[in-house]
């Protein structure tokens, strides 16, 4: 990954982290985590579990919104962005 690639992969990052943050309770719970494919990038996204559902949306539309969004910015890029919301059990 260049040096470019890096820093635009830190403003996706805070860019889905300002959102989540936004959405929930608990912000502080939130957490993004990066993980590098070959022409890609997933976005593993962590909340606090009352919170999963917020982020989620009815029907997914939330979720489905943020996607929509990463996939303006991965046109924008050149570079696949795509997210995973992690859904944990309280216990």
């Amino acid at each position: 990954m260049t040096q470019d690639n890096l820093v635009t992969s830190i403003s996706v990052v805070d860019l889905v982290r300002e959102i989540a943050q936004a959405l929930v309770d608990e912000p502080t719970a939130v957490d993004v985590e990066t993980v590098d494919r070959d022409e890609s990038t997933v976005l593993k996204l962590r909340v606090a579990p009352s919170d999963v559902g917020k982020v989620i949306g009815k029907q997914g539309r939330t979720a489905r919104s943020v996607r929509t969004i990463l996939g303006a910015v991965s046109m924008k890029l050149h570079h696949r962005y795509t997210l995973d919301i992690l859904e944990e059990d309280e216990g």
